[in-house]
């Protein structure tokens, strides 16, 4: 998450900067599984562009990990199932006596 930092931190000290507004319209796209124009991309300085796809290569590990989260959960109530279809393990009851 450190170019996700650095980015909150240069949008905070510089939020009228084109370089912050565009990273900050990178940001927003993401979120909301939206679009950019590449263009928009390419009229970032070099520092900014590389702190770009920094912030690219990090939320699409956010997105492998949040994936990889879900499908343990999944596993565990796929297993939680399992368990409570298995016999406990005890012998069963023997049938009573009638008199």
């Amino acid at each position: 998450m450190i170019a996700i930092k650095k980015a909150r931190k240069f949008i905070q000290a510089n939020p009228t900067h084109p370089d912050a507004q565009r990273i900050s319209a990178l940001v927003l796209a993401l979120e909301s599984e939206g679009s950019i124009a590449v263009g928009q991309l390419y009229q970032l300085d070099y520092p900014h562009f590389e702190l770009a796809l920094e912030i690219l290569a990090e939320w699409r590990l956010d997105r492998y990990y949040a994936s990889k989260l879900r499908l343990l959960d999944l596993s565990a109530q796929v297993s939680g199932l399992k368990a409570a279809d298995e016999p406990t393990g005890q012998a069963p009851a023997a049938p009573a006596e009638r008199t």
